[in-house]
């Protein structure tokens, strides 16, 4: 394997998700190998729309690191799909030019985003479908959960190889294939997130704190709200994260108390998780939530700190200790509970955690197969 063409959900940057722990321990493992990262259209008419300075695109760009074997690119989405029908196919074509702009003639694909597909439909690379989330039960424009069904159903049926992260995924789309569909999981990088980190400035006192992307397919914000208002002056409920929540919904969540910090980076993060008196997962249950093996579930057990979590998917089977899973109506009375006892005393063993070096090595077996295929 020398060249990789990754059709990403996130750009890659500094708050790292899935396909940047995977791609980066590939990278440091074979020398030979190039990755050519696709981030998400830029789409300046939607930015225009939703009053936010436009984003453009970029040609095939070094990422730090990685001695310019790692390029990020971005193509430009310059009108919505309801008034250009090609949009997909020209996305398409300049991933393919992009590629090609760097010598990659022959590479394998690897394809996060369903959108994706017509990447794979265009160039017949062999491909790779990594299912993280199913997309299809998000709550989402019916004209949009048509497409992502085609697009999935079209990579379910021609990827030469199929990766999801959750049993729950793997049950939904191996339309009983035994076999069809090879499991894996999330992980940790366990020694940065064990490491003691110094407490953040900006980390108030008592704090509860939820380290992830805010956003209504996940976060319930009535509980986020009822859970800031609970705590009053004995703790304040923290979101560390990019926001992806409208402004109204933002205002609910301060007005109540709650504290939005941002993103931070994945260095950062680290601090935040082990200072926090108790950590929280006011998630949503739903068909989309329940598709999902969370990834804060392995950082959150990395660090040791008591856990409190809605009955999501990982957190309600987690095999720790720490983690407490409460009804959402319960969760507001757990978590101020929670932040009134003493804080565990340090070095204490910790629940056993996978690391991505694990899951590297998995997916490297995966993608090695599809090039022998």
């Amino acid at each position: 394997m020398t060249d990789l063409v990754v059709i990403s959900l996130e750009a890659w940057d500094d708050v790292w998700r899935r396909n940047q722990h995977l791609v980066s321990r590939l990278l440091e493992r074979d020398p030979a190998l190039r990755v050519l990262f696709v981030e998400p259209p830029a789409d300046p008419l939607h930015d225009l729309v939703s009053r936010r300075r436009p984003a453009g695109g970029f040609d095939p760009t070094p990422a730090a690191g990685f001695e310019g074997r790692l390029l990020r690119f971005r193509a430009v989405k310059a009108l919505p799909r309801r008034i250009d029908r090609r949009a997909d196919e020209r996305l398409a074509r300049a991933v393919e030019r992009a590629a090609a702009a760097v010598g990659m003639r022959h590479p394998l694909l690897w394809v996060n985003d369903p959108d994706g597909a017509a990447v794979a439909r265009l160039t017949g690379w062999p491909t790779l479908y990594d299912i993280t989330d199913d997309w299809a039960a998000a709550d989402r424009p019916a004209a949009e959960i048509a497409r992502i069904r085609d697009d999935e159903a079209w990579l379910l049926s021609h990827a030469g190889a199929v990766v999801a992260c959750s049993p729950e995924l793997v049950r939904r789309k191996s339309g009983g294939r035994p076999g069809s569909i090879t499991l894996i999981p999330n992980a940790v990088d366990v020694e940065a997130y064990r490491a003691p980190r110094p407490r953040p400035a900006d980390l108030p006192p008592r704090a509860a704190v939820y380290v992830g992307t805010l956003h209504t397919d996940r976060l319930d914000l009535e509980v986020c709200e009822a859970t800031a208002r609970a705590l009053g002056a004995d703790g304040r409920l923290v979101l560390v994260g990019p926001n992806a929540l409208d402004d109204t919904a933002t205002q609910r969540l301060c007005e109540a108390g709650a504290l939005l910090l941002g993103p931070r980076s994945r260095d950062d993060v680290i601090g935040y998780l082990q200072h926090a008196e108790v950590l929280v997962v006011p998630h949503v249950v739903t068909p989309f939530t329940e598709s999902l093996d969370p990834i804060k579930l392995y950082e959150y057990t990395a660090v040791g700190r008591p856990v409190i979590a809605t009955p999501v998917a990982g957190f309600r089977d987690a095999a720790d200790a720490d983690v407490r899973v409460v009804a959402a109506s319960d969760f507001p009375g757990a978590v101020a509970a929670a932040l009134a006892q003493p804080r565990p005393p340090a070095g204490r063993t910790k629940a056993p955690v996978a690391s991505w070096d694990e899951r590297a090595a998995a997916m490297r077996a995966v993608i090695d197969g599809l090039a022998r295929a």
